[in-house]
């Protein structure tokens, strides 16, 4: 998993260069709450999904991103089931929790400096509706799941036919890192996905044979159509590669708020360095995980939603031959060119520029071949040369290593 996992941040969130709970934030809900209350935005509540279409426009959210958590976990644990599952539907900043006939519409949005921050929104009528900043979220997104930083969880459970998790048989983190057989528990999953082998779609019918608990006699596998009617739901989609890209984005936004955290405590008490643990390990990891270093090779193609890849590849740049980063693969790799296409967001261009600088020479270091670690081998030189090109033409910090 990393060892940033086993490197807590003790007294972070209190610490005076981060003051996530006194600090003001800069994320996108809190704008979206100031042009509410000054009346040059509005959001509207439809008796189908209350505030979900409008906050979706609002945020710019697709919502053929839209996958779907049938497990009981989250804050409306209770209101969630196979029958009336959690949709999830995200961007690069925002992602935005619904469940038919529940109380709250939830949203986890990454403020540039504070990390992930947590809001609801109550689904009834209201003359002038607002997001309310929910700090109690922090229970369960502030662990080693999330790299001890405020940040974006993706859980793979076992679970009963009710959907309640079985904690005796555990649960796993799914990110690009996690073995595909582990992946999806508890939730649902639409697309040509048969060669995974993954445990979504499922519940345990026999909570004696732990040590067989993914066999096929242990798993019962949900038809979804059979289960959920989609009633009231923007699409009964959970699409494969959504799911993929969302897991993959979730470790990443946790990442640079870890480095960015770290950065801004070691600045503050004079320490800070980037040729030297712990600063140094920070970057190596995350770098790493930028470049889907340990991401395992898909056994065969897959077959996600062609709308969504559209949609995808469409909201990013791209170079003089109309190559991205955040173009699909799903034949052999989830993208196609091995970069996370989060060296554009905001979480990664408003890291500290020590930081963000330190992450492009390690980035240079690996692609450059420079750094001739085993590890490294499996990047072939032709998809170490397009990274390097696209990043010329598309990104305009680079240091001069890569210029």
């Amino acid at each position: 998993m990393g060892q940033l996992t086993e490197r807590p941040l003790a007294g972070a969130l209190a610490h005076p260069a981060i003051g996530y709970y006194t600090r003001p934030s800069h994320d996108l809900i809190a704008d979206l709450n100031h042009r509410i209350e000054d009346g040059t935005a509005r959001i509207a509540f439809d008796d189908t999904s209350g505030y979900l279409t409008s906050v979706l426009a609002a945020l710019r959210v697709p919502a053929e991103s839209q996958m779907l958590v049938m497990s009981k976990t989250g804050v409306q644990a209770l209101y969630t089931s196979p029958a009336h599952p959690r949709a999830i539907f995200f961007n690069d900043a925002v992602s935005v929790g619904y469940i038919r006939g529940a109380p709250l519409l939830e949203l986890a949005v990454h403020d540039p400096e504070q990390g992930v921050l947590f809001y609801t929104i109550e689904q009834k009528p209201q003359p002038r509706p607002l997001f309310e900043r929910r700090p109690a979220c922090l229970s369960c997104h502030q662990n080693y799941s999330t790299l001890h930083v405020p940040g974006l969880l993706v859980r793979s459970v076992f679970m009963a036919p009710d959907g309640l998790p079985l904690a005796q048989f555990g649960s796993y983190d799914a990110d690009d890192r996690t073995p595909y057989r582990r992946r999806w528990g508890g939730w649902y999953v639409t697309g040509a996905d048969a060669a995974l082998g993954h445990i979504g779609n499922a519940f345990v019918t026999d909570r004696e044979k732990r040590e067989a608990v993914v066999a096929d006699d242990t798993l019962h596998r949900i038809a979804p159509d059979a289960v959920f009617d989609g009633r009231g739901y923007l699409s009964a989609q959970s699409d494969v590669a959504a799911l993929m890209v969302f897991a993959h984005q979730a470790h990443m936004t946790n990442l640079l708020t870890r480095l960015g955290w770290e950065t801004r405590i070691a600045v503050h008490e004079g320490r800070a360095g980037f040729d030297a643990p712990p600063l140094r390990d920070t970057v190596d990891e995350l770098v790493d995980y930028l470049l889907f270093v340990d991401e395992p090779p898909l056994p065969s193609p897959i077959g996600g939603s062609p709308v969504f890849a559209a949609r995808f590849a469409a909201s990013g740049p791209a170079d003089k031959k109309g190559r991205s980063l955040r173009q699909l693969d799903l034949d052999r790799r989830l993208m196609r060119y091995p970069c996370s296409y989060m060296v554009y967001s905001a979480a990664f261009v408003t890291l500290p520029p020590d930081a963000r600088r330190a992450v492009y020479v390690r980035m240079w270091d690996v692609l450059s071949g420079r750094d001739t670690s085993p590890r490294y081998a499996r990047l072939s030189a032709a998809d170490r040369g397009t990274v390097v090109d696209l990043l010329r033409e598309t990104v305009h910090d680079l240091p001069t290593e890569f210029r």
